[in-house]
């Protein structure tokens, strides 16, 4: 097996599925993949077994939704431009425009696709400001008070995105706000997509309480159709990162097990969100002296390519496995090339046990991104 390697798991990742696809029955919504979580498209014949959509954010996007998922995405992004807009409409059935002024530039030339406005709520229990859509001064959507009481005949649906890997009883709370600035226009509209950020496939969400919350919402709304798209509830837990120690330094007293992979490049929200991984078979502890206590350190230059801290059950030897728990959703998609370190593979564990490599990396891929 390559080292370092991306590894999603068949199991786990139909098992997200089926309860997806389950919640979307019940609640009688569609439930779509956004991209910008997950984007393996050599897993998206899975996915067409579950779900039947797509969510883009990018003309890149959008036509990986075409070519590899076989649909048309719902695309939204803060703003397009006059270069690629035609060629993002011809791969949507639904645009949604961040802002009335780009929706009066471009409204002409997509009218194939259901039109839809981005509104802010003013409402977010998002802690972290990085990842804060309804933040002040944010650029992401039309606030109620720019709203005119009678919307344009063609906007056909108002996109709400205020979540980040949250529970149901945040939706409860956000849909009180969102309801109340914006109800008066919904008898105006065909959909309703409240975006991404609903964390179902985390164990202690209440899946029950979202289900019930979408039922309030056809009673309230029937002409209305309900769209969620999350993104790293259809790959949460479904496969770790492995990588090897390459050395192991000390400085002051705190010693550093230095890997073939990287924070920065690899597992970028860790240090932008941030949060601590889990590592298989080791503890986070808040101190970084101590016996078998390790910081992890990533092999680029970033002098802050590094978290701590970790106790393992031994001293850790060079060419040592060190596994990281949860990686697929948010990783594969974020990585970059920063000092031309070369991307982990990426390798698909199947149900019966085979593992398949999707994809092995090579230093080209690097020069090729400089052509």
């Amino acid at each position: 097996m390559p080292t370092p390697i991306y590894i999603i798991e068949e199991k786990k990742l139909r098992r997200n599925l089926e309860l997806i696809a389950d919640v979307a029955r019940r609640a009688d919504v569609e439930i779509i993949l956004a991209f910008k979580a997950f984007a393996l498209w050599r897993t998206f014949p899975i996915f067409r077994e579950y779900i039947r959509s797509t969510t883009a954010s990018s003309l890149s996007e959008a036509r990986l939704a075409v070519d590899e998922f076989g649909a048309p995405a719902h695309t939204y992004s803060p703003a397009y431009t006059d270069e690629e807009f035609d060629e993002i409409v011809g791969c949507s059935s639904h645009l949604t425009f961040n802002s009335l002024s780009q929706y009066k530039r471009f409204r002409s030339r997509a009218r194939q696709c259901s039109i839809g406005l981005r509104v802010n709520p003013e409402y977010s229990e998002v802690e972290t400001l990085l990842y804060n859509p309804c933040a002040p001064g944010t650029r992401f959507g039309v606030t109620a008070d720019k709203l005119p009481e009678q919307l344009p005949s063609d906007i056909e649906g108002f996109h709400c995105h205020c979540h980040c890997e949250s529970g149901a009883d945040v939706l409860e709370r956000s849909l009180e706000h969102i309801e109340g600035k914006f109800a008066r226009w919904f008898p105006q509209l065909k959909w309703l997509n409240l975006g991404g950020g609903h964390l179902m496939t985390r164990r202690d969400y209440d899946v029950e309480l979202l289900i019930r919350l979408m039922q309030g919402l056809h009673e309230r709304y029937p002409w209305l159709k309900i769209i969620l798209e999350p993104g790293s509830a259809f790959a949460w837990q479904t496969g770790p990162l492995v990588s090897h120690v390459v050395d192991v330094v000390e400085d002051k007293g705190i010693r550093t097990a230095i890997l073939d992979v990287s924070f920065t490049c690899h597992m970028p929200d860790c240090l932008e969100m941030p949060y601590f991984p889990e590592v298989r078979g080791a503890e986070h502890v808040d101190a970084e002296h101590g016996d078998n206590v390790y910081r992890l350190g990533g092999n680029s230059c970033l002098s802050g390519d590094f978290m701590s801290a970790w106790r393992f059950s031994h001293e850790l030897q060079v060419g040592e496995e060190v596994v990281f728990e949860d990686m697929i959703h948010y990783t594969t998609v974020k990585t970059n090339t920063f000092n031309g370190i070369t991307h982990p593979s990426i390798a698909m564990l199947h149900a019966d046990g085979r593992l398949e490599i999707l994809r092995r990396f090579t230093p080209d891929d690097y020069k090729n991104r400089m052509d």
